[in-house]
């Protein structure tokens, strides 16, 4: 089963959890950050995640280690900010295509050797890809309704440079998440499509959007629904919700998503809530009790964590996971 389609016939997929909070662990200075290669950087580059798999790059196999030895079937690439965007706040757009090829060839060669020692279960590469700090549908300035801080053109060039260094660095599968824009996220898209067409190659995609609130819509203002028909015109492998929430409180919106699409389903909900201190406090345990209830309803078939998941949190999930079955769907895309 060394096809990610095929393992997803068979069996829950385990995504892996959070790098951030596992690059906290590190207590990583502004010096750990530069590494040798940008001692004399200009400008602050602590906080920069994505600069680790230049400088830092045993610490990021080291992490997807851990969450392989935890039971993960799929890790994300470090790149969930590698666009010409995101990458502008620290002067870092000429880096962009090396990051993201960096990220992805060091996530495969740790993939691999999972794969090799045990060929049952092989090991899948996500190469993520993430909203971009800015939203091509609202404006952020309050006195300026029409104002746009990027525009699709802009977004669908960032995003392709991307895509074509994730490619090449060897991920299996493209994952556009953590959507609170769906038009970004059609930006990427088309992007995906884009390269796709141009190399004549047919990669899997997945797409994971953004529950902000209570109210149950992203940020751009969609419903379950509305996110769900934006997106269904391209052959998706899965569709699915991240971040912002704990499993809780996104339950009842997988639902409906799950109850809707004939794409394969995957969550990847917070460790609860934060705190005051923006801290994450729900146990591996605790977690687990609550995504125990999308196994028990055959919701999903990819399961993971987000904000405050560590390798204790996915061992857990995955151990769990094991004793149930994949949400089944009409058409196996």
């Amino acid at each position: 089963m060394s096809d990610i389609k095929t393992a997803l016939q068979h069996r829950i997929l385990v995504l892996d959890g959070a790098m951030g909070t596992m690059l906290q662990r590190y207590n990583f200075s502004e010096e750990d950050f530069r590494g040798e290669r940008f001692k004399e950087y200009p400008s602050s580059v602590k906080g920069n995640n994505d600069l680790l798999s230049l400088t830092q790059p045993q610490a990021i196999a080291d992490v997807h280690r851990k969450y392989f030895e935890a039971g993960a079937d799929i890790v994300e690439t470090n790149t969930f900010s590698g666009t010409t965007i995101a990458m502008a706040d620290y002067d870092m757009e000429d880096l962009v295509y090396e990051l993201n090829y960096e990220s992805a060839k060091i996530a495969k060669q740790v993939a691999e050797e999972f794969t090799k020692v045990n060929p049952d279960k092989p090991r899948f590469v996500a190469g993520s890809i993430g909203p971009t700090n800015k939203t091509a549908s609202l404006s952020p300035d309050v006195n300026k309704p029409e104002f746009r801080a990027i525009t699709f053109d802009e977004l669908r060039v960032a995003y392709k440079q991307q895509v074509e260094a994730l490619i090449d660095g060897g991920v299996d599968v493209l994952l556009v998440e953590t959507i609170f824009d769906t038009l970004n996220a059609k930006a990427a898209l088309f992007a995906i499509e884009e390269v796709k067409e141009e190399r004549h190659i047919d990669i899997p995609i997945m797409v994971s959007g953004t529950i902000t609130d209570a109210s149950g819509r992203t940020l751009s203002g969609q419903t379950v629904e509305a996110f769900l028909l934006s997106i269904s015109h391209i052959p998706l492998l899965s569709v699915g919700f991240n971040c912002a929430l704990g499993a809780d409180q996104l339950q009842p919106y997988l639902q409906r998503l799950s109850n809707e699409t004939e794409f394969y389903t995957s969550a990847h909900p917070n460790a609860g809530l934060p705190n005051a201190f923006g801290e994450y406090e729900q146990t591996a345990d605790q977690m687990t009790v609550l995504i125990e209830d999308y196994l028990k309803d055959g919701l999903v078939n990819i399961i993971g964590g987000c904000c405050g998941t560590t390798p204790e949190h996915i061992k857990k999930i995955a151990d769990t996971a094991k004793n149930y079955q994949p949400r089944r769907i009409e058409v196996i895309i």
